[in-house]
């Protein structure tokens, strides 16, 4: 299966037996980041919240318990 990454436009191919590739066939709401792209976001994410003047706000006490 071809995918595109969401913020950089590359192509990749993904095995169509992977379940990420399923989540995509059957969902279109789901998106596709890259692995470079997905740990650039990630690192600049940590580095705000070692600011600590990154406010996270969670939707609800039961994502929280979870968290």
């Amino acid at each position: 299966m071809r995918v595109k990454c969401v913020i950089c436009d590359t192509l990749h191919e993904l095995p169509n037996d992977l379940p990420l590739a399923k989540k995509l066939r059957n969902r279109p709401i789901h998106t596709f980041m890259c692995p470079e792209c997905s740990e650039r976001i990630s690192e600049n994410t940590h580095k705000r919240i070692a600011t600590g003047k990154f406010r996270f706000f969670r939707t609800s006490s039961k994502f929280d318990e979870e968290f």
